[in-house]
C-alpha cells in the first residue's frame, strides 16, 4: 500500500487535488494547507469527508498528535477547511470583488480612444468594420474549424506572464453566443486565476467555482500530462 494519499482539499476560497503522506500529523497537515488556503493553522478546523459530493463529514480531524492514517483515510476522500476566525485571515477577499472600485466609460468616450478593441479592429478592417465577404468567409472557416482537445482532458494555457503555468481541466469545447464565431476552450484552472464560473453574459456552457473558469481560443491550450503543480514541493 502507497503511504500517500490522494486528497480533495477545500477552504472558502480554494479547491484542489493534493498528496499527503499517511504518517503526517495533523499538526503538520495544518501547517501544509496553510500555504495552500491561507488559513492560519491555529484558526484551521478539519473536517474529513468519503468525497467531495457528500456534505456530511464522517470525521473531525481533532488531535493535533494523531497521524492522518489514524482515521482510515482514502484516496480521493475530502478535508474541508473551515476558518474558525476569518476576520485575521484573507478568508472571502479572494473572491469579494463588492469593495472593488469599477472603472466605467462612456461610449463616446470609448469610441473617441484609439488604443481599444474597437480601434484595432477598425484600423484592420475586422469584425463589423470587415467587408461583408472577408467577414463570412472567415466565419466559414472559424466554423468549420476542427480541435482535438477531448472534454476532460488535462491541459496547459498558455501565459504572457514569463515562469507562469496556468493549468487545468479542459471543461467545454465548442462555439459559443458571447462570440459570433469560432471554437472556444472553457477550462477549469486548478487555482483562481480565471475570469467567470463558466457562466459568460447569463449563458452556462460550464460549472466550476468563481474565478477559477475561463475561456481561450484553442491555439492556446495544450492538452497532455500537466498534474497539479504542488505549491509546497515549489516553495
Amino acid at each position: 500500500m502507497s503511504s500517500a494519499l490522494n486528497i480533495w482539499v477545500r477552504s472558502p476560497d480554494t479547491r484542489s487535488e493534493r498528496r499527503f503522506e499517511r504518517h503526517v500529523t495533523v499538526a503538520n497537515l495544518k501547517a501544509k494547507l496553510e500555504l495552500i488556503t491561507g488559513v492560519p493553522a491555529q484558526n484551521q478546523r478539519l473536517w474529513l469527508h468519503n468525497s467531495e459530493s457528500e456534505d456530511a463529514p464522517i470525521a473531525e480531524l481533532a488531535d493535533d498528535e494523531k497521524m492522518l492514517g489514524f482515521y482510515a483515510t482514502r484516496d480521493f476522500q475530502m478535508i474541508k477547511v473551515e476558518d474558525t476566525n476569518p476576520s485575521t485571515s484573507f478568508t472571502g477577499q479572494l473572491t469579494d470583488v463588492s469593495q472593488v472600485e469599477k472603472f466605467e466609460m462612456t461610449d463616446v468616450e470609448y469610441a473617441q480612444r484609439s488604443d481599444t478593441v474597437m480601434a484595432y479592429k477598425s484600423r484592420h478592417k475586422m469584425g463589423r468594420f470587415a467587408d461583408k465577404s472577408t467577414e463570412e468567409d472567415g466565419q466559414t472557416e472559424a466554423q468549420t474549424q476542427k480541435v482535438d482537445i477531448p472534454v476532460g482532458s488535462r491541459c496547459q494555457v498558455e501565459s504572457n506572464e514569463p515562469g507562469l503555468s496556468k493549468r487545468g481541466t479542459v471543461r467545454f469545447v465548442g462555439p459559443t453566443k458571447f462570440a459570433p464565431a469560432g471554437v472556444w476552450v472553457g477550462i477549469e484552472y486548478d487555482e483562481p486565476m480565471g475570469k467567470n464560473d463558466g457562466t459568460v453574459q447569463g449563458e452556462q456552457y460550464f460549472t466550476c467555482k468563481s474565478n477559477y473558469g475561463v475561456f481561450v481560443r484553442p491555439d492556446r491550450v495544450q492538452v497532455g500530462d500537466f498534474p497539479e503543480e504542488d505549491l509546497l514541493e515549489e516553495m
